[in-house]
């Protein structure tokens, strides 16, 4: 059996050698008659000596000169070629279809069909590129949106007369279309990157935003007809795919320079609206309603904005745009505590006036707050909005498509795999490491890992609230502080006596609270009736703005139900605060004195008390007043020391 099979392979050497010569011979022969071949311009002829040529060749590799013989093939290959050119050249000026379907042939027998590409796609760059110079130069007077509009319904129209054309010459007309469109679109004389540059420094830096989208929505309805147009005529040919995505990239490439300046131009825009936004008024009254109206404005110009950004950028800019709307609330809110600050001098609120009580300004204030609360509602609507936009927006491009043209491929350069979000993304942004922090952060989104894309604004919304309920509080404060401000100079507090009595051994019950501590515990007293018509209506506008805004004197807690409450506890504890304050301004206390302040205390904590209110930020106060001199040291050991070494020196007791 061993013997057979030697035999058996001595036998299949000695039949390749055979062959190897009888080609060897063919060779020979056929490159001697091929001259001759030549002269005769025998195109058939000459193709037949090649083919021939060619076929030897395939069984000649492991001969020594196989490289010499492969380079006198393409010198012969190159000599048909050029015979031919005149001939192609004109049959595909012609679009004659005999003419061209006989070089194809030919072209494909000695293995030249992409040279065969060169030559239509020559022939018809050579058209297209005229056709373009044509549009210029007979509209002049039109724009350059006009001029794109014109050319691409041009060469959509040529897509649909070639590729009937070329499906009868070319076996796979597709990708041939695709490329020299490709090439076209580069070439461009004067190119679309100039054109485009002296057109938007025409229309002016406020509306180039809007100039580019209408400039994008011609290329992109181009764009999206050739993918249809490709989808139709669509195989499992992955060239489809890679010359479609060429072709794309080449509509597009003229927009990423000026979608890498989104943000700015976004911005701008923005900042636009937000100049067209009046806030200001000489009437507080009539401010507070600017305010009022520029709720619905602001948003009214986030929506257009996140309009703009899918219309420019398919939705693949939202970062810039996340930054760009960060921008235009951080102003908004700067130019609504100016208003604020404008409003608060109108005020004159920390000046002391007799007759300052008026309600109708806390009314105001109170509009401020349910406007802050509006604010923060709308805000936080916006936030989920944008969310679901973008998701809806860039997260189709995770689920995978069964008709699209446009599939995950792998990339001819690095070997890895591009997903469709990645090849759309290319078609607009340059950089790779944007694509790929865009793409993490929606698949978070997806993934409701991100609550929120407007956080920054919001806390920014937040910090607003705040300062109008600071304003707020001032205005009911500015009462109460005009009364204590100054109760530490008052001549009492060093007073041996009321009137002609001594009373350093009359008991406390037989003294008076003073006026200054009386007009506040009367103030106060009517705090409830007063702030409950402003408060204790059902307002949702009114009761977010407070729990993101915090009233002055109060922590961060639950809203009780009644928010007059929240307004009353604040008020007290900055009553007692300031209280506490002044009274350590004072600089000696005769026992009289401090028997009269213990007196105004008491009286200031029993209306807190009616109030439901507690008192205890003036228990120590009082402890350290009434304290005997050899209480006191024992006393003050357990308190603040700032607040037993000033009370200790008012009395004039050593610790």
């Amino acid at each position: 059996m061993q013997t057979l099979l030697k035999l058996d392979g001595i036998k299949s050497r000695m039949k390749a050698t055979s062959d190897a010569l009888k080609e060897a011979d063919n060779w020979t022969t056929l490159s001697a008659d091929v001259e001759e071949v030549f002269l005769s311009q025998d195109i058939q002829a000459i193709t037949a000596k090649l083919v021939g040529m060619q076929q030897s060749l395939q069984m000649l590799v492991d001969t020594p000169d196989y490289q010499q013989r492969c380079q006198h093939l393409e010198k012969l290959q190159n000599k048909l070629e050029t015979l031919l050119s005149p001939q192609v050249v004109a049959a595909f000026n012609a679009q004659s279809l005999e003419a061209t379907q006989t070089y194809a042939k030919i072209f494909e027998d000695i293995n030249r069909l992409s040279q065969l590409y060169k030559y239509y796609h020559k022939c018809q760059k050579v058209q297209l590129i005229n056709h373009w110079k044509n549009i210029l130069d007979t509209n002049s007077d039109d724009t350059f949106l006009e001029w794109l509009t014109s050319f691409y319904d041009h060469l959509l129209s040529t897509w649909h007369g070639q590729i009937k054309w070329c499906s009868q010459v070319f076996r796979d007309p597709v990708p041939i279309l695709c490329d020299l469109f490709t090439e076209v679109i580069k070439d461009l004389d004067p190119s679309l990157d100039d054109c485009l540059s002296v057109y938007i420094d025409e229309q002016g830096s406020n509306v180039t935003l809007i100039s580019l989208i209408n400039l994008k929505q011609v290329s992109e309805r181009f764009s999206k007809s050739i993918e249809s147009a490709v989808e139709y005529c669509m195989s499992d040919n992955p060239e489809h795919a890679v010359s479609l995505l060429d072709l794309q990239k080449s509509i597009y490439a003229v927009y990423q320079p000026y979608l890498s300046k989104y943000k700015h131009f976004e911005e701008v825009a923005l900042q636009c609206e937000l100049d067209n936004i009046r806030l200001d008024h000489e009437e507080i009254v009539d401010s507070i309603g600017l305010l009022g109206e520029s709720v619905s404005k602001l948003m009214s110009s986030a929506k257009k904005a996140n309009e703009r950004c899918i219309q420019f950028t398919d939705g693949f800019g939202y970062l810039y745009l996340l930054e760009a709307l960060k921008m235009f609330y951080i102003s908004y809110c700067r130019e609504f505590k100016r208003v604020l600050s404008n409003v608060r001098a109108k005020c004159y609120i920390g000046r002391q006036q007799e007759d300052f009580e008026d309600w109708s300004l806390f009314q105001q204030s109170l509009r401020m707050i349910q406007i802050c609360g509006e604010l923060i509602i709308q805000t936080e609507e916006l936030d989920k909005t944008l969310i679901n936009n973008i998701i809806s927006t860039l997260g189709k491009y995770f689920l995978p498509s069964q008709h699209s043209p446009l599939k995950e491929t792998t990339d001819k350069k690095t070997g890895k795999k591009v997903s469709l979000f990645q090849r759309h993304a290319s078609l607009l942004l340059e950089d790779e490491a944007d694509i790929e922090i865009l793409e993490e952060f929606v698949l978070k989104l997806e993934e409701g890992d991100t609550p929120s894309v407007l956080s920054d604004v919001t806390k920014e919304m937040f910090k607003l609230s705040q300062e109008v309920h600071k304003f707020g509080f001032d205005i009911v404060f500015a009462q109460l502080k005009k009364h204590l401000i100054g109760m530490a100079n008052m001549e009492v507090w060093i007073s041996l006596s009321a009137g002609t009595a001594i009373t350093s051994d009359l008991p406390a019950f037989s003294l008076s609270p003073q006026e200054y501590i009386t007009k506040v515990g009367q103030y106060l007293m009517t705090l409830p009736q007063l702030l409950e018509p402003y408060i204790i209506q059902d307002n949702q506008a009114v009761t977010v703005a407070l729990q993101h805004g915090r009233l002055p004197y109060t922590e961060d807690q639950d809203i009780p139900e009644h928010s007059a409450d929240l307004w009353l506890q604040s008020i007290a504890r900055g009553t007692m605060f300031l209280y506490s304050e002044e009274i350590l301004k004072i600089y000696e206390l005769s026992p009289h004195g401090t028997k009269q302040l213990v007196t105004d205390l008491d009286y200031l904590c029993n209306v807190l008390d009616d109030l439901g209110l507690s008192a205890e930020q003036m228990h120590d106060i009082k402890q350290l007043l009434k304290a005997e001199p050899d209480e006191f040291r024992p006393l003050a050991s357990r308190m603040p020391q700032r607040l037993a070494n000033v009370i200790s020196q008012m009395r004039n007791i050593e610790l």
